[in-house]
């Protein structure tokens, strides 16, 4: 059913004025899912156009895309598309700031602790001597990640933990804003075996001493990326300072899709919304933006792999990461941030007269306004 914009933002103006929990009939689930995949639609030719003006684009697999060496691209990245997937570890429910992309913004102070002495790995506790007894009976995984919410405001306690994966052969990286990185707690970190870091230099809108802090991070890191939801603010300030931050010898840019829950999408009211295969809902420029952002890095020529982390990647990642823990086909854990989709949000890209539908017919009768629909 190619429902058209006129339909659509009829049917989505009703529904986003119903009662969160009155369940729409079966034909109306319908006209919701069309509209969603005419939306969706129309963003994939918009990016596939944005895409074939690139003239170094490299895929892996179909999973992913980047521009730039290949030896440059993030080992951790591999893993989670490739590998065995990727374990999060969990430890810090604290952070030093507070970004409006957070998929915890609103509710920072308000987020469940580890517990003294734990780590959450898969969602189970273990204290760091159990780390042995895991590895022990777990195949070793290819890659893990330290994650939740920024590990430096207690980074000391995060030395041993990747001491024991590090003699296990375990490719490590870690997240970070970057602010409360130092020279002496860069050092302790390497030392202990870390092989990768991260930093989203958007939380600090690319402040000049989280970019010092990755110049100093190549002294002790082999490798070194930043990793940041791209947004329009994000791509601004990185322009500006470009030649700062590729002389600092980073590696690798992530420039992640942007994608909502309950807790930040407010704060990207009136924008264009998308969501893709039923699950992540995001700004429509996110996705664009990167495309940008790599072409630039093609025409320039610049020395480092600069990755198209999309929606599309996290769909590929789960697909993978199901496959290797021997998953039915086709079985994966991605989904909607959502429990019931949010309609208001998708009347602004509905209303725009800029964008179009690829293909538009008129509704079938029991479809249309002023039907009755059984």
């Amino acid at each position: 059913m190619k429902i058209s914009k006129k339909d659509a933002l009829l049917w989505f103006s009703f529904f986003s004025q119903l009662p969160e929990d009155e369940e729409l009939m079966t034909h109306q689930q319908e006209i919701v899912l069309a509209a969603l995949a005419q939306i969706e639609d129309a963003v994939d030719k918009r990016i596939e156009k944005l895409q074939s003006e690139i003239k170094g684009l490299k895929t892996i697999g179909g999973r992913t895309y980047y521009v730039g060496p290949d030896d440059k691209f993030s080992r951790g990245c591999r893993s989670c598309l490739t590998g065995n997937g990727l374990t999060a570890i969990r430890k810090t429910n604290k952070c030093n700031l507070k970004c409006k992309f957070c998929y915890d913004f609103g509710e920072m102070d308000n987020q469940p602790p580890i517990g003294e002495g734990m780590w959450e790995i898969g969602g189970t506790k273990f204290r760091e001597r159990d780390i042995e007894l895991l590895l022990s009976i777990y195949n070793k995984p290819s890659g893990v990640s330290y994650v939740y919410l920024e590990p430096f405001m207690e980074i000391e306690k995060y030395y041993g933990i990747i001491g024991k994966f590090n003699k296990a052969g375990v490719h490590q990286h870690l997240y970070t804003n970057g602010t409360l990185a130092t020279e002496e707690n860069l050092k302790a970190l390497a030392e202990s075996g870390l092989d990768e870091l991260r930093f989203n230099l958007g939380a600090s809108n690319c402040a000049d001493k989280v970019i010092e802090n990755i110049g100093l991070a190549k002294k002790y890191f082999k490798y070194v990326g930043i990793e940041t939801p791209m947004t329009p603010e994000f791509f601004e300030s990185f322009m500006e300072k470009k030649a700062a931050i590729l002389s600092t010898g980073v590696d690798f840019i992530n420039c992640a899709e942007l994608h909502l829950n309950a807790n930040n999408i407010e704060n990207y009211w009136g924008e264009n919304m998308y969501i893709c295969r039923h699950g992540y809902i995001s700004p429509i420029w996110s996705r664009e933006l990167t495309q940008k952002f790599m072409k630039t890095a093609d025409d320039e020529n610049w020395n480092i792999a600069v990755h198209d982390c999309s929606n599309h990647t996290k769909f590929a990642r789960d697909l993978n990461m199901k496959a290797k823990e021997g998953g039915w086909f086709g079985q994966s854990s991605y989904n909607c941030e959502f429990t019931r989709i949010p309609y208001e949000y998708f009347l602004p890209v509905l209303q725009d007269e800029e964008f179009k539908f690829l293909e538009e017919e008129e509704l079938p009768y029991g479809y249309r306004v002023g039907d009755i629909v059984l």
